[in-house]
């Protein structure tokens, strides 16, 4: 059960601060796209991320997006944030993780990776021994996919949520 059990739990992306991750000695995320940082297949940022992602970049936070997605739907979005990414990314496998580490030129201790779901972004950055953050999705889903997808991990989900500082 370790392996679907997150670092930390917050409602969203907002609520990480370059202070927070500086106590944590974390100089990267590893971003995920749907439902993290806007809602699913959405091309438009949710509201607040264009100026979170300005405030960690003026920060000296690396930001990276690896994601699931194809290039066809990653790549006019992370243009938008002024980001490069790792599409494909095969989560809940490692490789998409660990190609973001490797681009960062970062050790695995100073990563975290964050993301809505638990058995792909969480399992995912446990399976490539980093840290995670959970957040909430922004929107339910709803494809009858990710509603059986979200039954499934709600035993998993962080019964509250964590200080992050």
């Amino acid at each position: 059960m370790a392996f679907f059990k997150p670092t930390f739990a917050l409602r969203s992306v907002l609520e990480i601060t370059p202070a927070s991750l500086e106590v944590h000695d974390i100089k990267a995320l590893l971003l995920d796209l749907d439902n993290t940082l806007t809602t699913h297949n959405n091309p438009v940022p949710a509201d607040g991320v264009l100026d979170w992602i300005a405030n960690m970049k003026a920060n000296g936070i690396k930001l990276l997006i690896v994601s699931n997605n194809k290039p066809e739907r990653v790549t006019p979005f992370a243009e938008v944030l002024g980001l490069n990414f790792v599409p494909n990314g095969a989560k809940p496998i490692p490789i998409g993780f660990r190609k973001a580490i490797k681009e960062l030129g970062l050790r695995k201790d100073q990563v975290c990776a964050v993301g809505d779901q638990i058995f792909t972004d969480v399992l995912g950055a446990n399976l490539a021994g980093i840290r995670s953050i959970f957040v909430s999705p922004i929107a339910p889903e709803t494809s009858i996919p990710f509603r059986i997808k979200r039954a499934i991990e709600k035993p998993f989900l962080p019964k509250r949520f964590n200080r992050f500082d």
